[in-house]
Parts: C-alpha cells; sequence; structure tokens
C-alpha cells in the first residue's frame, strides 16, 4: 500500500491540486504530467548500475523528478501515472501493449461518461490530450515531421497507435483491452534491463513544452517549435553537458549513467 502522502507530493510536483475526477481534470493532469515528467532512459541506466531491474518505487521516482529532471521509460512513467488517476477516482485499468512483441509496452484506459481513451505518457508521444479510442475514423496527431495515427478498434477490441515520421511508418502498438496488474510485466521489465535491451544501448530522452518538444536520440538533437522542426548533431563527448543544458539532468550523473558507452544502438533496430 503506497501512503497518500506520495500521491500528495505528486500532485505538488506538477503544482496540480487534488480533485473529483472529470473530463476537463484528466486532461489537465495528463498534459501537465507530458511536459513535467520526461521520457527518458538516463534514470533507468543508472538504476541499472545501482542494481535495480524493476521499476523504482514510488519515493525514488519522485525524488528523481524533483532533484534530477528524472522521468522514466514506459513502465515507470505509465504505471505511476495510472496509480495517481486512480488514487484520484478514476475509472481506470492498466493494459498491455504489443509492439514486435507482447506486453513490451504498457498504457492506461480510462473511462469518463461511457466513453474510453488512451492514457499514454511513456511513448515520447504528444499525446498530451486522453486518446479517443470509439472512433469511427482515423484521429491524427502531427508534431513537426512525426504523424501519429490512432485507429479504430479492430474485432477483437483492440486499438492501434501508429507513428510516421517523413510520411514513412516507423513504430507501431495494439492495446489489449484486458485489465492487468504490474507484477504481470515483471519478466519483461527484468528483460528491459538485460544489457542486450534497446535502452540499456541506447540514449533517449523528449521533454514538452507548451509550444513543442525538445527530443535526443542517441547523437540527433532536435527541437520542434510551433510545428517548425531543426535537428543539430552532438557528439558522446559533449552529450553530458547537451543534456544538462537543453533537459535540466546533471552532468555528473549523466557521466555516471552513459560511463560504458563507446558506441550507440539505433533505438529502432
Amino acid at each position: 500500500m503506497i501512503p497518500n502522502h506520495l500521491f500528495d507530493k505528486y500532485l505538488k510536483l506538477l503544482d496540480l491540486e487534488r480533485s473529483s475526477p472529470s473530463y476537463q481534470m484528466l486532461c489537465q493532469i495528463i498534459k501537465t504530467h507530458l511536459i513535467r515528467v520526461p521520457f527518458e532512459n538516463i534514470s533507468k541506466l543508472l538504476y541499472k548500475k545501482q542494481g535495480l531491474n524493476y521499476i523504482p518505487d514510488l519515493h525514488t521516482y519522485l525524488d528523481g523528478i524533483k532533484k534530477n529532471k528524472f522521468g522514466g521509460t514506459c513502465y515507470a512513467n505509465n504505471y505511476f501515472l495510472y496509480l495517481l488517476l486512480k488514487d484520484l477516482g478514476y475509472e481506470i485499468k492498466l493494459c498491455g501493449v504489443d509492439m514486435r512483441h507482447p506486453d513490451v509496452h504498457l498504457i492506461s484506459i480510462v473511462k469518463i461518461k461511457n466513453q474510453e481513451y488512451i492514457i499514454d505518457g511513456g511513448y515520447a508521444a504528444p499525446f498530451l490530450n486522453p486518446l479517443p479510442i470509439d472512433l469511427k475514423e482515423d484521429y491524427i496527431i502531427n508534431l513537426g515531421l512525426e504523424k501519429y495515427i490512432i485507429k479504430p478498434k479492430d474485432d477483437a477490441g483492440r486499438t492501434k497507435v501508429e507513428q510516421y515520421y517523413d510520411g514513412k511508418l516507423q513504430h507501431w502498438y495494439v492495446v489489449n483491452p484486458q485489465q492487468r496488474e504490474i507484477d504481470e510485466f515483471r519478466d519483461v521489465i527484468k528483460d528491459s534491463y538485460s544489457d542486450a535491451a534497446v535502452f540499456m544501448n541506447a540514449v533517449r530522452i523528449t521533454r514538452f513544452s507548451e509550444n513543442g518538444s525538445i527530443v535526443l536520440k542517441n547523437l540527433s538533437l532536435t527541437e520542434n517549435i510551433n510545428n517548425e522542426s531543426s535537428t543539430v548533431k552532438i557528439t558522446l563527448k559533449e552529450m553530458p553537458f547537451i543534456i544538462q543544458k537543453k533537459f535540466g539532468i546533471p552532468s555528473a550523473i549523466v557521466y555516471e549513467a552513459l560511463g560504458h558507452f563507446k558506441e550507440l544502438r539505433d533505438i529502432y533496430d
């Protein structure tokens, strides 16, 4: 059982007041969370060096946000967001998501006034509002050269989310709508800390703002402002300084997390 004061601390970090569930409040929580809590794997690399092979506890997660401008990857960001919304009284379920393999992502589905919405704060995507899934046609989100399409449910009630870059399909996932428990993901989370896992061999940080985003994918730094994009190349040597300047994560911590890196793996390999 997580103490209530940790959820109060969570809300304080988001600069939000506790209030009754509503669609308007849900939108505010999702947007604020995506802006204040980045998708990043620096913390995950650091936690592995400290011997962790699972998501941190909520106290550690919140301290990371406050002290080091951390967030997390999908398991941490989406699970703790799920717990926060559940604590606030939302009708919500945790769901597994398939990519190339089953259950390698997770999201939440919230139900408000008989309408269901995907909540995904852990895909490094501009999902600043709840994503409707009771659709008759595609729901499209654009950000710079990226486009995201949420498809109507298939015959099994599953929702597909597609990511395009410069017009080409780059990535996708399929949501399985069954209620799940976090312990069911223990093995796949443990695998995500293995030496061969993608986010143990790459760097990805995405932070959103009111008018755009800043994204680090290995040695490419992209800034999207008002739908205009610019990309610069950086070196591994200067990465800690760039990360501190652009994302606020202290360079000393980045050095510690990245100390073993000699080369970086393509995230989409």
